[in-house]
Protein backbone atom coordinates (compact mmCIF):
# COMPACT_ATOMS: atom_id res chain seq x y z
CA UNK A 1 0.00 0.00 0.00
CA UNK A 2 1.47 3.69 -0.84
CA UNK A 3 0.55 5.72 2.14
CA UNK A 4 1.45 9.68 3.08
CA UNK A 5 1.44 10.66 6.49
CA UNK A 6 0.97 14.63 7.57
CA UNK A 7 2.74 16.06 10.31
CA UNK A 8 6.18 14.88 11.06
CA UNK A 9 5.44 15.89 15.28
CA UNK A 10 6.18 12.71 17.39
CA UNK A 11 2.75 10.95 16.56
CA UNK A 12 2.90 11.32 13.25
CA UNK A 13 6.48 10.23 12.99
CA UNK A 14 5.85 7.33 15.00
CA UNK A 15 2.61 6.41 12.90
CA UNK A 16 4.81 6.37 9.62
CA UNK A 17 7.58 4.33 11.34
CA UNK A 18 4.46 1.62 11.85
CA UNK A 19 3.17 2.18 8.28
CA UNK A 20 6.90 0.92 6.86
CA UNK A 21 7.23 -1.80 9.74
CA UNK A 22 3.71 -3.09 8.59
CA UNK A 23 5.15 -3.23 4.86
CA UNK A 24 3.57 -0.28 3.46
CA UNK A 25 5.25 2.24 0.86
CA UNK A 26 5.40 5.52 2.74
CA UNK A 27 6.09 9.54 2.47
CA UNK A 28 5.79 11.72 5.87
CA UNK A 29 5.27 15.42 4.96
CA UNK A 30 6.94 18.14 7.12
CA UNK A 31 5.96 21.78 7.60
CA UNK A 32 9.47 22.71 7.15
CA UNK A 33 11.73 21.64 4.59
CA UNK A 34 14.96 21.71 6.74
CA UNK A 35 13.24 18.87 9.00
CA UNK A 36 12.26 16.93 6.32
CA UNK A 37 15.89 16.54 4.73
CA UNK A 38 17.19 15.50 7.71
CA UNK A 39 14.13 12.66 8.44
CA UNK A 40 15.10 11.51 4.78
CA UNK A 41 18.87 11.69 5.04
CA UNK A 42 19.63 10.48 9.07
CA UNK A 43 16.49 8.70 9.23
CA UNK A 44 15.47 10.67 12.67
CA UNK A 45 13.87 13.20 13.86
CA UNK A 46 15.42 15.02 16.18
CA UNK A 47 13.14 17.30 17.26
CA UNK A 48 10.19 14.87 18.08
CA UNK A 49 11.90 11.61 18.42
CA UNK A 50 15.11 12.11 19.35
CA UNK A 51 17.51 8.86 19.27
CA UNK A 52 14.70 6.71 17.61
CA UNK A 53 15.97 5.25 14.47
CA UNK A 54 13.71 5.53 11.45
CA UNK A 55 13.59 3.01 8.83
CA UNK A 56 15.99 3.78 5.87
CA UNK A 57 12.58 2.82 3.44
CA UNK A 58 10.57 5.93 5.01
CA UNK A 59 10.82 8.87 2.89
CA UNK A 60 9.89 12.78 3.96
CA UNK A 61 9.27 15.52 1.66
CA UNK A 62 7.89 19.18 2.52
CA UNK A 63 6.41 19.21 -0.63
CA UNK A 64 2.50 17.84 -0.45
CA UNK A 65 2.49 16.76 -4.27
CA UNK A 66 5.28 14.99 -3.82
CA UNK A 67 3.85 13.19 -0.24
CA UNK A 68 0.35 12.91 -2.36
CA UNK A 69 1.10 11.40 -5.54
CA UNK A 70 -0.28 8.10 -6.07
CA UNK A 71 -1.59 7.30 -2.25
CA UNK A 72 -3.78 4.88 -1.57
CA UNK A 73 -4.12 5.95 2.26
CA UNK A 74 -3.60 9.47 3.50
CA UNK A 75 -3.37 10.12 7.11
CA UNK A 76 -3.25 13.47 8.79
CA UNK A 77 -1.58 14.31 12.19
CA UNK A 78 -1.54 17.97 12.02
CA UNK A 79 -3.18 19.70 15.61
CA UNK A 80 -6.52 19.73 15.70
CA UNK A 81 -6.61 23.21 15.27
CA UNK A 82 -4.95 23.44 12.43
CA UNK A 83 -6.66 20.99 10.02
CA UNK A 84 -9.17 23.25 7.86
CA UNK A 85 -6.68 25.74 6.87
CA UNK A 86 -4.30 22.83 5.94
CA UNK A 87 -6.41 20.66 4.86
CA UNK A 88 -8.04 23.69 2.14
CA UNK A 89 -4.47 23.69 1.12
CA UNK A 90 -4.17 19.88 0.03
CA UNK A 91 -7.64 19.05 -1.08
CA UNK A 92 -6.56 19.96 -5.01
CA UNK A 93 -3.84 17.14 -4.53
CA UNK A 94 -5.66 14.84 -2.84
CA UNK A 95 -5.90 11.40 -5.20
CA UNK A 96 -10.06 10.96 -4.81
CA UNK A 97 -10.26 7.24 -4.34
CA UNK A 98 -7.83 7.67 -0.99
CA UNK A 99 -9.40 6.88 2.29
CA UNK A 100 -8.65 9.59 4.92
CA UNK A 101 -7.55 8.57 8.05
CA UNK A 102 -7.32 10.97 11.23
CA UNK A 103 -4.88 10.36 13.86
CA UNK A 104 -6.09 13.80 15.64
CA UNK A 105 -7.53 14.25 18.95
CA UNK A 106 -9.66 17.19 19.28
CA UNK A 107 -13.04 19.55 18.58
CA UNK A 108 -12.53 22.20 16.24
CA UNK A 109 -12.95 25.27 18.05
CA UNK A 110 -16.34 27.51 16.61
CA UNK A 111 -17.94 24.76 15.08
CA UNK A 112 -17.51 21.80 17.85
CA UNK A 113 -17.18 19.31 14.69
CA UNK A 114 -14.89 16.03 15.05
CA UNK A 115 -12.26 16.16 12.99
CA UNK A 116 -13.84 13.46 10.74
CA UNK A 117 -16.64 16.01 9.98
CA UNK A 118 -13.86 18.71 8.99
CA UNK A 119 -12.55 16.78 6.83
CA UNK A 120 -15.20 15.22 5.09
CA UNK A 121 -16.84 19.00 5.12
CA UNK A 122 -13.65 20.70 3.47
CA UNK A 123 -12.02 18.00 1.35
CA UNK A 124 -15.40 16.67 0.46
CA UNK A 125 -15.16 13.31 1.37
CA UNK A 126 -17.82 10.24 1.72
CA UNK A 127 -17.76 9.71 6.00
CA UNK A 128 -17.75 5.99 5.42
CA UNK A 129 -14.40 6.50 3.26
CA UNK A 130 -12.56 8.70 6.50
CA UNK A 131 -11.46 6.34 9.13
CA UNK A 132 -9.91 7.51 12.71
CA UNK A 133 -7.18 5.76 14.60
CA UNK A 134 -7.23 6.54 18.43
CA UNK A 135 -6.36 4.47 21.54
CA UNK A 136 -3.25 4.63 23.88
CA UNK A 137 -1.26 6.56 21.18
CA UNK A 138 2.25 7.47 23.68
CA UNK A 139 4.27 8.69 20.63
CA UNK A 140 7.81 7.66 21.79
CA UNK A 141 6.78 4.42 23.04
CA UNK A 142 5.45 3.13 20.12
CA UNK A 143 8.33 3.90 18.18
CA UNK A 144 10.54 2.62 20.29
CA UNK A 145 8.69 -0.83 19.59
CA UNK A 146 6.58 -1.50 22.58
CA UNK A 147 3.70 -3.39 22.50
CA UNK A 148 0.54 -1.68 21.91
CA UNK A 149 -3.19 -1.92 20.58
CA UNK A 150 -5.38 0.83 18.86
CA UNK A 151 -8.36 0.84 17.26
CA UNK A 152 -9.32 1.42 13.68
CA UNK A 153 -13.02 3.22 13.55
CA UNK A 154 -14.46 3.27 10.25
CA UNK A 155 -18.35 3.35 8.73
CA UNK A 156 -17.33 0.87 6.61
CA UNK A 157 -16.33 -2.05 8.59
CA UNK A 158 -15.00 -4.03 5.45
CA UNK A 159 -12.56 -0.73 5.02
CA UNK A 160 -11.63 -0.77 8.79
CA UNK A 161 -10.55 -4.41 8.12
CA UNK A 162 -8.85 -3.59 4.85
CA UNK A 163 -7.26 -0.44 7.23
CA UNK A 164 -6.33 -2.81 10.28
CA UNK A 165 -4.50 -4.94 7.74
CA UNK A 166 -2.07 -2.67 6.23
CA UNK A 167 -1.61 -1.22 10.05
CA UNK A 168 -1.07 -4.37 11.42
CA UNK A 169 3.12 -4.14 12.86
CA UNK A 170 4.66 -6.88 15.23
CA UNK A 171 4.34 -4.27 17.68
CA UNK A 172 1.20 -2.17 16.36
CA UNK A 173 -1.95 -4.72 16.94
CA UNK A 174 -5.25 -2.69 15.45
CA UNK A 175 -9.13 -3.51 16.57
CA UNK A 176 -11.54 -2.62 14.11
CA UNK A 177 -15.00 -0.80 15.95
CA UNK A 178 -17.77 1.15 13.58
CA UNK A 179 -18.25 3.88 16.24
CA UNK A 180 -16.04 6.64 15.07
CA UNK A 181 -17.85 8.92 16.75
CA UNK A 182 -17.21 7.35 20.36
CA UNK A 183 -13.84 6.59 19.34
CA UNK A 184 -13.41 10.28 18.21
CA UNK A 185 -14.45 11.61 21.78
CA UNK A 186 -12.80 9.23 23.45
CA UNK A 187 -9.91 10.77 22.14
CA UNK A 188 -10.53 14.69 22.85
CA UNK A 189 -11.97 14.61 25.87
CA UNK A 190 -8.96 12.13 27.52
CA UNK A 191 -6.83 15.44 26.71
CA UNK A 192 -8.88 17.37 28.78
CA UNK A 193 -9.22 14.93 31.91
CA UNK A 194 -5.48 14.14 31.44
CA UNK A 195 -5.06 18.20 31.93
CA UNK A 196 -6.94 17.93 35.10
CA UNK A 197 -5.18 14.68 36.52
CA UNK A 198 -1.75 16.21 35.68
CA UNK A 199 -3.01 19.72 37.78
CA UNK A 200 -4.16 17.47 41.00
CA UNK A 201 -0.55 15.72 40.63
CA UNK A 202 1.39 18.56 40.50
CA UNK A 203 -0.52 20.15 43.71
CA UNK A 204 0.81 17.30 45.42
CA UNK A 205 -1.99 15.23 45.46
CA UNK A 206 -2.38 11.39 45.50
CA UNK A 207 -3.85 7.87 44.00
CA UNK A 208 -7.26 8.55 45.06
CA UNK A 209 -8.02 11.68 43.30
CA UNK A 210 -6.52 10.52 40.89
CA UNK A 211 -9.09 7.43 40.42
CA UNK A 212 -11.45 9.94 41.12
CA UNK A 213 -10.85 12.40 37.84
CA UNK A 214 -10.24 9.28 35.44
CA UNK A 215 -13.37 7.67 36.50
CA UNK A 216 -15.53 10.83 36.39
CA UNK A 217 -13.78 11.92 33.67
CA UNK A 218 -15.04 8.52 31.63
CA UNK A 219 -18.07 9.26 32.63
CA UNK A 220 -18.86 12.70 31.62
CA UNK A 221 -16.84 11.52 28.40
CA UNK A 222 -19.55 8.48 27.94
CA UNK A 223 -22.41 10.69 28.50
CA UNK A 224 -21.39 13.33 25.99
CA UNK A 225 -21.03 10.55 23.38
CA UNK A 226 -24.07 8.86 23.96
CA UNK A 227 -26.05 12.46 23.19
CA UNK A 228 -23.82 12.06 19.81
CA UNK A 229 -25.00 9.05 19.25
CA UNK A 230 -21.93 6.91 20.24
CA UNK A 231 -22.05 3.52 21.91
CA UNK A 232 -21.31 3.71 25.13
CA UNK A 233 -19.11 -0.12 24.75
CA UNK A 234 -16.66 2.20 23.05
CA UNK A 235 -15.93 4.06 26.00
CA UNK A 236 -14.51 0.95 28.29
CA UNK A 237 -12.27 -0.20 25.47
CA UNK A 238 -9.12 1.38 23.89
CA UNK A 239 -10.72 4.64 22.35
CA UNK A 240 -11.82 5.41 25.88
CA UNK A 241 -10.50 4.06 28.96
CA UNK A 242 -7.46 2.58 27.31
CA UNK A 243 -6.16 6.07 26.00
CA UNK A 244 -7.59 7.92 28.94
CA UNK A 245 -5.40 5.75 31.61
CA UNK A 246 -1.91 6.21 28.74
CA UNK A 247 -2.53 9.74 29.25
CA UNK A 248 -3.65 10.01 32.58
CA UNK A 249 -0.52 7.65 34.23
CA UNK A 250 2.17 8.44 31.58
CA UNK A 251 4.83 11.30 32.16
CA UNK A 252 5.50 11.17 27.66
CA UNK A 253 1.86 11.96 28.00
CA UNK A 254 2.00 15.79 27.24
CA UNK A 255 -1.34 16.64 28.18
CA UNK A 256 -0.71 15.31 31.96
CA UNK A 257 3.03 17.60 31.68
CA UNK A 258 1.10 20.89 31.08
CA UNK A 259 -1.44 20.40 33.44
CA UNK A 260 1.39 19.28 36.57
CA UNK A 261 3.04 22.43 35.61
CA UNK A 262 -0.37 24.23 36.01
CA UNK A 263 -0.85 22.66 39.07
CA UNK A 264 2.35 23.97 40.26
CA UNK A 265 1.67 27.45 40.03
CA UNK A 266 2.85 28.03 36.73
CA UNK A 267 1.33 30.18 34.23
CA UNK A 268 -0.31 29.02 31.20
CA UNK A 269 2.11 31.16 29.03
CA UNK A 270 5.14 30.01 31.34
CA UNK A 271 3.90 26.62 30.65
CA UNK A 272 3.49 26.31 27.15
CA UNK A 273 7.25 28.14 26.88
CA UNK A 274 8.21 25.40 28.34
CA UNK A 275 6.55 22.65 26.16
CA UNK A 276 8.91 23.64 23.34
CA UNK A 277 6.85 23.48 20.39
CA UNK A 278 4.91 20.53 21.63
CA UNK A 279 1.13 20.91 21.51
CA UNK A 280 -1.20 20.24 24.42
CA UNK A 281 -4.28 19.47 22.82
CA UNK A 282 -6.57 19.77 25.79
CA UNK A 283 -5.75 23.43 26.65
CA UNK A 284 -7.65 24.08 23.27
CA UNK A 285 -10.12 21.18 23.22
CA UNK A 286 -11.85 22.22 26.58
CA UNK A 287 -13.03 25.10 25.31
CA UNK A 288 -14.68 23.32 22.24
CA UNK A 289 -15.62 20.05 24.36
CA UNK A 290 -17.53 22.37 26.80
CA UNK A 291 -19.02 23.87 23.48
CA UNK A 292 -20.15 20.93 22.43
CA UNK A 293 -21.34 19.52 25.24
CA UNK A 294 -23.77 23.05 26.14
CA UNK A 295 -24.77 22.68 22.51
CA UNK A 296 -26.53 19.39 23.77
CA UNK A 297 -26.75 20.24 27.77
CA UNK A 298 -25.20 18.07 28.78
CA UNK A 299 -22.83 18.26 32.14
CA UNK A 300 -19.19 18.38 31.80
CA UNK A 301 -18.07 19.77 35.18
CA UNK A 302 -14.10 18.90 35.06
CA UNK A 303 -13.87 19.88 31.45
CA UNK A 304 -15.91 23.23 32.88
CA UNK A 305 -13.53 23.11 35.77
CA UNK A 306 -10.29 22.52 33.41
CA UNK A 307 -11.28 25.30 30.57
CA UNK A 308 -12.14 27.57 34.03
CA UNK A 309 -8.21 27.19 34.55
CA UNK A 310 -6.91 27.51 31.39
CA UNK A 311 -9.04 30.51 30.15
CA UNK A 312 -10.35 32.54 32.84
CA UNK A 313 -7.71 32.45 35.66
CA UNK A 314 -9.49 29.95 38.07
CA UNK A 315 -6.42 28.69 40.43
CA UNK A 316 -6.02 24.91 40.36
CA UNK A 317 -6.60 24.54 44.02
CA UNK A 318 -9.93 26.26 43.28
CA UNK A 319 -11.27 24.29 40.78
CA UNK A 320 -10.43 21.12 43.05
CA UNK A 321 -12.29 22.44 45.77
CA UNK A 322 -15.22 23.76 43.54
CA UNK A 323 -15.46 20.03 42.31
CA UNK A 324 -15.70 18.56 45.61
CA UNK A 325 -18.43 21.10 46.78
CA UNK A 326 -20.74 20.17 43.89
CA UNK A 327 -23.80 18.29 45.03
CA UNK A 328 -24.23 15.10 46.07
CA UNK A 329 -25.85 12.43 43.83
CA UNK A 330 -25.97 8.87 42.57
CA UNK A 331 -23.27 7.42 40.91
CA UNK A 332 -25.38 6.04 37.36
Amino acid sequence: MRAAVFGAGSWGTAFAKVLVDAGNEVTLWARRPELAEVIDAKHENPQYLPGIALPGALRATSEPGLALAGAEVVALGVPSQSLRPNLAEWTPLLPRDAVLVSLMKGVELGTAKRMTEVISEVAGWAPDRVAVVSGPNLAREIAAEQPTATVVACADDQLAHELQASFSAPYFRPYTITDVVGAELGGAVKNVIALAVGMAQGMGLGDNTTASLITRGLAETARLGVALGADPITFAGLAGLGDLVASCASPLARNRSFGERLGRGESLERAQAAAHGQVAEGVQSCRSVLDLAQRHSVEVPITQAVEAVCHQGLAPQVMVAALMSRSVKSEV
